[in-house]
């Protein structure tokens, strides 16, 4: 089993397979437009444009499981990401990262690479590498900046 097994929900509603994405490198990211966190944005938009014509996706999950800090709709997070932050990388319908309604994706991606203190998402803006055969590579925290991994994402590509 890898990524490519699940089906997510697309900002409309629609069911999005991520066999759509095989061969690139991802990069999966739950989000939030009122965190500390939020300014990643930024350097998240930088990596994407430095590398999308290289076969790297970002994947956007807002999730508003931490401290009600995506509570928008989302096409008002839409709005919020491409006027602040003029981001372009495909962002999907919000979700549920732990929990009993959390994603299934979520759920695999958790169990492949649990955190130091555990499988649970600790907060909005952890990471997932992936490698283009759908393997979850490595996992980053919150306070791991889009800049510092960047090698990280060069040694896939």
């Amino acid at each position: 089993m890898n990524v490519y097994d699940f089906t997510v929900k697309g900002r409309a509603g629609e069911d999005v397979s991520l066999s759509t994405y095989k061969g690139k490198v991802l990069l999966i990211v739950n989000t939030a437009t009122g965190c500390g966190f939020t300014p990643q944005y930024e350097g998240l938009q930088k990596l994407y444009d430095a590398h999308k014509d290289k076969g790297f996706e970002i994947l956007d999950f807002p999730c508003n499981q931490f401290g009600n800090q995506a509570p928008g709709s989302i096409d008002e997070i839409q709005s919020f990401c491409t006027l602040n932050y003029g981001t372009t990388f495909p962002r999907f319908a919000k979700i549920d990262v732990n929990g009993k309604n959390a994603s299934d994706l979520y759920k695999f991606l958790k169990k492949e690479k649990k955190a130091a203190l555990g499988s649970s998402i600790k907060w909005n803006f952890t990471k997932f590498l992936i490698d283009r055969e759908g393997n979850v590579v490595k996992r980053f925290a919150p306070t791991d900046t889009p800049e510092s991994i960047e090698k990280d994402i060069l040694a896939l590509l």
